[in-house]
């Protein structure tokens, strides 16, 4: 028996409506920033469904935010509307693009977007049956991929006076961890040289792609000396235009990495003096573009745990034959060794393998772990108390930004796996209403994880959305 059963009742009665916006969302499949449709559509829901909605918050035209209700406490659930370039892909458990070359739900965003959405409608209802005071708010952000939206929006302010953040995403399991993740800088580094004839006369030109190329030479031997849980990875997004033409203009994008915000300041810092060095070797300049950075995520045990006790509550799906069947067919796609090896990395009972689509709960542990990826919901939860959950949406073994993630997003495994996400997110949202304590310990737990390291924004002075990398109209 669910202890809301309100809630539950409206996620269920609503499944149809729910499912055909994710299937929209799916479809729109648009990268990061992008998102204006995705957006439009779940803005166009929540008004109808009687949210107040800011659009175009933190200077991005796709972000928002929907409010519900009055006074405390305060409950956000997140929302995530970006696809990734490339993944396009039907339904099927066999690889075929919807539209080859173009964007798609490679991490389930879609699914991510509408379990959220779920839950904050879930919450308003048994609300609404009580008459209890709380407000909800969701949050409509972009660009989570590139590590834009939400440090954007923190920085805004817009996550102030929030009592407690909600959060989940589409995964191939059904787990609480206390996770961390690592933080990450985003930066291009664009340097510029002077062109030449390249046989004719290549004394008379500095090449810029020299400069690119001599950076990453020194970034490559930096590794031997950063931490080992580091990382830097790269692409040279301008090398130039013809071989015959030496290159006034090249261009190369990092990524830098670390378990905690000081580390990757510390490495940026390193790497930009090798790039200004690269620059004098090739007497070229070197502008160096500041897109984006977070920090790890900070978990938050009292949060989890209810989390933890929700999902319990609400309990895994069940899968029919013609979902455990597709699940076998995409199995076939895998990598020999590939399913063993996640699951072994994910320390998952060993019973899981024996599994195709998960149909249980991974037991709650105290350890606290960290994820070699990085998340802007990182940054959110360094401004209040945060909590995040996995369900499964897709095939055990599956690859993280994927196609197979793309088909899985697009029909009924992705859809059964986001109305349990809504269901258990707003079980555990109502808990934390009614019951102080909990959110009382919730919120002492997140003073001193953050006592003496206060929050600065990783986005430097002058810094706004990277809106001019979007396609000119």
């Amino acid at each position: 028996m669910n202890s809301y059963p309100t809630a539950v009742n409206w996620i269920e009665t609503h499944q149809a409506e729910l499912t055909a916006l994710s299937d929209e969302l799916w479809r729109h499949a648009e990268v990061g920033l992008q998102e204006m449709k995705s957006s439009a559509a779940l803005v166009d829901y929540l008004r109808k469904g009687g949210f107040a909605v800011e659009t175009g918050v933190a200077g991005m035209p796709s972000a928002f935010v929907a409010t519900w209700g009055s006074g405390s406490p305060v409950i956000g659930f997140l929302g995530e509307l970006d696809a990734l370039p490339g993944l396009s892909q039907k339904p099927i458990p066999t690889k075929d693009p919807l539209n080859p070359g173009a964007p798609g739900h490679g991490c389930g965003h879609n699914l991510l977007a509408l379990g959220g959405l779920a839950a904050a409608f879930a919450f308003k209802a048994e609300l609404e049956a009580t008459g209890k005071p709380g407000t909800v708010k969701y949050y409509g952000c972009p660009a989570e991929e590139t590590g834009v939206g939400k440090i954007f929006m923190v920085r805004a302010g817009l996550f102030d006076g929030v009592d407690a953040v909600l959060d989940w995403h589409p995964a191939a399991v059904n787990m609480v961890r206390n996770s961390s993740s690592n933080a990450v800088n985003s930066v291009k580094f664009t340097f510029h040289g002077r062109t030449a004839h390249a046989a004719g006369d290549p004394h008379n030109g500095r090449s810029a792609l020299d400069g690119v190329e001599l950076m990453n030479v020194g970034a490559n031997y930096l590794r031997e000396h950063i931490i080992e849980k580091a990382r830097l990875h790269y692409v040279i997004t301008d090398g130039g235009g013809e071989p015959n033409v030496v290159p006034a203009h090249a261009q190369v994008w990092y990524y830098v990495r670390a378990p905690e915000r000081r580390q990757v300041e510390e490495i940026t810092q390193w790497l930009t003096e090798i790039a200004n060095g690269a620059a004098m070797m090739t007497r070229t300049t070197c502008d160096v573009q500041f897109l984006s950075g977070c920090y790890n995520v900070l978990p938050n045990t009292a949060i989890n745990k209810t989390l933890h006790a929700a999902l319990t509550e609400i309990g895994p799906n069940r899968w029919t034959e013609e979902e455990l069947a597709f699940g076998r067919k995409m199995a076939e796609s895998f990598p020999a060794g590939q399913k063993e090896a996640s699951l072994k990395a994910m320390k998952l009972p060993p019973e899981t393998m024996g599994q195709i689509l998960h149909e249980s709960i991974v037991p709650w542990t105290d350890e606290e772990i960290n994820s070699p990826g990085s998340t802007d919901v990182a940054d959110v939860s360094w401004v209040t108390p945060t909590g995040r959950l996995s369900v499964a949406t897709g095939v055990l073994g599956q690859p993280g930004h994927s196609w197979q993630i793309s088909a899985c997003s697009g029909m009924s495994i992705g859809h059964k796996g986001m109305l349990m996400a809504g269901k258990v997110l707003a079980t555990a949202g109502l808990k934390l209403l009614n019951d102080p304590g909990l959110l009382a310990e919730a919120q002492a737990e997140f003073g001193k994880r953050t006592e003496g390291i206060p929050y600065k924004s990783p986005l430097p002075d002058g810094v706004e959305p990277p809106l001019d990398q979007l396609p000119k109209h």
